[in-house]
């Protein structure tokens, strides 16, 4: 049966391969000439906070711009290409073409061939993620020339660590599902793309959530000194400690500013902070990646499971 699997996949299998590996070849050219690139160009102290190490980040975005536009696009286009070519034909296409007849009125029942074809494939959706995250995570330590932000980057956190593999085996779990829902492919497809977007999207507003925020207390500046750091939110703190969004009867004026200047914005934070007002920053830290990592994985595991659980039974179900 395993055997079976691969015969009647090794289309979309070996496309995918061949997609990782021209993904990793441009992963690869790019983080060589690069990292000649940082070699001439770095001033000392970098990869680091410092102006200069600023400029030389900006110098590798302008100059690597399409292999960035291309790792931009990656965590939500990545998911939805598997779940639209690897879950959605998997039983949308079976009913479509009415081959679900004659494979399933073979030697092997129903309930077995599900579970290869879920487990077989599953596995390898896992392994292609896993995979994505290795070759990302030697590529990005060329272009830490500024600052690096693994964390509080939320496309960089969804292409490293097990993300990638959760993601896909979401999406493939939706695919599959869809396409026992629809018994068609490019509805089952379309719904993927939907899908997919919009648990994204959903995740990271419920990732503030996933522990409670830290709270710091500021005094001279709004900006948080750990640039890696997930901000959840903020709050000015009066002189007597009560926290407002907005301090009201401070004697403060505040003026709009024109176009990009923070000019007037500055002045009014600095007249806040000389009468007292501190400003509380709610945030996680970047030692909790793999706390996020882990809980985000089970989500989708158990996402994912349930979704092959309602494939399989709506299958089982009505087989024919």
């Amino acid at each position: 049966m395993i055997w079976v699997t691969w015969r009647r996949h090794r289309a979309q299998i070996v496309v995918t391969a061949g997609l990782l590996a021209l993904l990793g070849a441009l992963l690869l050219g790019s983080a060589v000439e690069a990292g000649r690139y940082v070699a001439e160009h770095a001033a000392p102290g970098c990869p680091g906070p410092g102006v200069t190490c600023g400029d030389l980040a900006v110098a590798l975005e302008r100059r690597y711009d399409a292999v960035y536009s291309v790792f931009g696009w990656m965590p939500l286009v990545a998911p939805a290409l598997i779940g639209a070519f690897w879950g959605a034909p998997l039983l949308g296409r079976e009913y479509e073409r009415g081959t679900h007849r004659l494979a399933w009125t073979q030697s092997v029942s129903v309930r077995r061939w599900l579970l290869v074809e879920l487990s077989v494939l599953g596995g390898a959706v896992v392994a292609g993620g896993l995979l994505l995250s290795l070759m990302v995570s030697l590529w990005r330590p060329v272009f830490r020339a500024g600052v690096d932000s693994t964390f509080g980057n939320i496309g960089v956190f969804n292409m490293v660590g097990v993300a990638p593999a959760v993601w896909w085996l979401y999406a493939f779990a939706l695919g599959t599902a869809a396409g026992a829902l629809f018994r068609r492919t490019l509805p089952a497809m379309a719904l993927v793309v939907a899908g997919v977007t919009v648990t994204m999207f959903t995740m990271f507003q419920l990732s503030d959530h996933y522990a409670e925020p830290a709270r710091a207390e500021l005094s001279g500046t709004v900006v948080l000194d750990d640039p890696d750091a997930r901000l959840v939110g903020g709050a000015w703190v009066e002189p007597s400690g009560r926290e407002v969004a907005e301090p009201s009867g401070s004697g403060c004026p505040r003026q709009v500013d024109a176009g990009r200047s923070e000019k007037n914005a500055r002045t009014w934070e600095e007249c806040l902070f000389g009468k007292g007002y501190r400003y509380a920053v709610y945030y996680h830290p970047p030692s909790r990646f793999w706390r996020f990592q882990w809980t985000e994985a089970g989500i989708l595991t158990l996402a994912s499971v349930v979704l092959g659980g309602l494939a399989a039974r709506r299958v089982l179900r009505r087989p024919g």
